[in-house]
C-alpha cells in the first residue's frame, strides 16, 4: 500500500506543479496498471488555476465524503479554495485504506456527512483482520 500512495502523491505532486487541480481524489478513480503501477483516471472535474485566477476555484463538485472542507464551505461564500482540497482528499482516501471505512460517512445522508466535515466530527475504525 505504501507503494501506491506514494505513486498517488507523486502524480498530485505532478499535476499541482502544473497549476492543475484534481479534485474527485478516491478510490474509484484510482487503477492499477499491467505494471503494477496506481494510475489516476477521470479527469472529468480537473482544472487549470491561474495566476490570474490567484490559484482558485468556486466550483462545488467532487464526491461526498472525500471532498474538502472549504469546497463545501465554498457553497455559502466566495472565499475559493486551491489544491489543498486534493490532500485532503488523498487524506481521506489513507483512512479508508488503513481503516476500510470513510471517517465521515457513518450515514448514507450527503447532508449528514457535509455536517460531519465542517463540525469535524471524525468517526474512526479500526479495520477487521477477518
Amino acid at each position: 500500500m505504501t507503494y501506491y500512495t506514494a505513486e498517488l502523491l507523486v502524480a498530485l505532486q505532478y499535476l499541482h506543479q502544473n497549476d492543475i487541480i484534481y479534485r474527485d481524489l478516491k478510490p474509484d478513480n484510482v487503477m492499477i496498471d499491467r505494471d503494477g503501477h496506481a494510475k489516476l483516471i477521470d479527469f472529468g472535474f480537473a482544472r487549470e488555476l491561474t495566476k490570474k485566477m490567484s490559484f482558485k476555484t468556486y466550483t462545488n463538485c467532487g464526491t461526498m465524503g472525500y471532498t474538502a472542507p472549504e469546497v463545501l464551505l465554498n457553497q455559502n461564500s466566495n472565499s475559493g479554495y486551491s489544491f489543498e482540497a486534493d490532500i485532503w482528499s488523498f487524506g481521506i482516501m489513507l483512512s479508508e485504506l488503513l481503516t476500510g471505512s470513510l471517517p465521515f460517512a457513518e450515514k448514507e445522508d450527503p447532508v449528514a456527512i457535509c455536517d460531519a466535515v465542517l463540525r469535524g466530527e471524525v468517526i474512526v475504525k479500526r479495520a477487521s483482520l477477518d
